[in-house]
């Protein structure tokens, strides 16, 4: 991606949409998963995954596995999930209660804080020292009950990305939700589709007539802060039997992490590229100890399906459109797309600053 391809910056009263080669191509891709996926901090787990000792969770961010576990002294730990010796696996998937990190390859095997212990039959490698071996350590948090890694020392300051959102939504206490159920899907479009998509109440008429009836589109605010966004709505009376009294708070976190925020409960949205035009949303429920009946759990998460599937449908077509040819960049709404105008320009900020990575072949 060279200088004449990154996408020209424009205020958001003149603002245009992104053009559709930004959501082709793997050279496009490739630059993301280390420009933007790998330097940002990055949900990989929550907490209740991660209780005991040993327990430990597999991801991906990019293209680097990632091993978080908890060690024996009770501290979390981010690695890659890379051995030293020849880049095996150090865990296939992830379990409960593991004593040692052992690759599945050759089985060197560490312990959970990331040290060689044992090299098998490595007696005769002249002047190699087990206990120099040492697994490097990235950056994690926890967060209100969730785990963020990130791989470059080049991030944002975690504070600065998450400030301001437990505020916000007090006094729901977000570290206090207990995780339900995890429903995946895959979504033939681009990642960054799925995003355009969340970031905006304009489709909201057109393509969720019910949940039209719960959001009350004549107040649906968006408020930009510096890393996230927020769509804010109060619910109308229809809402009562899905979502109850309150307001709905949809918080999107560059670059690829969604929290929609509701009476009692909380759903968490991580957006992974699969490729130039496939994606994975992996959406997590999250409710509030008894607040909320097993029937309304389940109608909830009915709902939210319903939701997804018409989102599915027109972010599908979408991604056809922009490959058809057809396509020119159309003008952003500056009431209703705000949000996309500013996920764009934290693209574009990405795109241009991340001059040491190279284009991909």
């Amino acid at each position: 991606m060279d200088g004449e391809s990154k996408p020209a910056a424009e205020p958001l009263e003149r603002a245009h949409a992104l053009p559709a080669r930004f959501y082709r191509g793997e050279e496009v891709l490739e630059r993301e998963r280390a420009c933007v996926f790998g330097r940002s901090w990055q949900l990989v787990a929550h907490a209740g995954e991660l209780q005991a000792a040993g327990d430990h969770v597999v991801s991906e961010v990019g293209r680097t596995p990632v091993l978080v576990v908890r060690g024996e002294d009770g501290v979390l730990r981010a690695f890659p999930n890379v051995c030293r010796h020849r880049a095996g696996p150090l865990a296939w998937c992830s379990g409960k209660g593991a004593r040692v990190l052992r690759c599945k390859y050759h089985g060197w095997t560490y312990g959970l804080e990331g040290s060689l212990r044992a090299a098998p039959e490595m007696e005769a490698a002249r002047d190699f020292d087990p206990g120099s071996v040492h697994l490097p350590r990235l950056a994690l948090r926890e967060w209100e009950g969730l785990v963020f890694v990130a791989l470059h020392e080049d991030v944002p300051d975690f504070d600065a990305v998450y400030g301001g959102i437990v505020e916000r939504i007090h006094p729901l206490a977000l570290g206090a939700l207990r995780f339900q159920a995890r429903t995946t899907y895959e979504v033939a479009c681009n990642w960054k589709v799925y995003v355009d998509n969340f970031l905006e109440g304009y489709h909201l008429p057109y393509v969720h007539p019910g949940l039209s009836r719960v959001l009350d589109y004549r107040a649906y605010e968006t408020h930009l802060s510096r890393w996230y966004s927020l769509q804010h709505s109060p619910l109308r009376s229809a809402g009562a039997g899905v979502y109850g009294d309150g307001e709905a708070y949809y918080y999107f976190v560059y670059p690829n992490v969604m929290l929609n925020i509701l009476p009692g409960r909380m759903q968490t949205n991580r957006i992974l590229p699969l490729g130039p035009e496939r994606c994975r949303v992996e959406f997590d429920y999250y409710y509030a100890p008894g607040e909320l009946t097993p029937e309304r759990i389940q109608g909830d998460q009915a709902f939210s399906d319903e939701i997804q599937a018409e989102d599915i449908r027109i972010c599908e077509a979408v991604q056809k459109g922009l490959a058809s040819g057809a396509y020119v960049p159309g003008r952003l709404n500056p009431r209703r797309e705000s949000g996309v105008w500013h996920f764009h320009q934290l693209l574009r900020a990405a795109y241009a600053t991340c001059t040491d990575v190279a284009p991909a072949p």
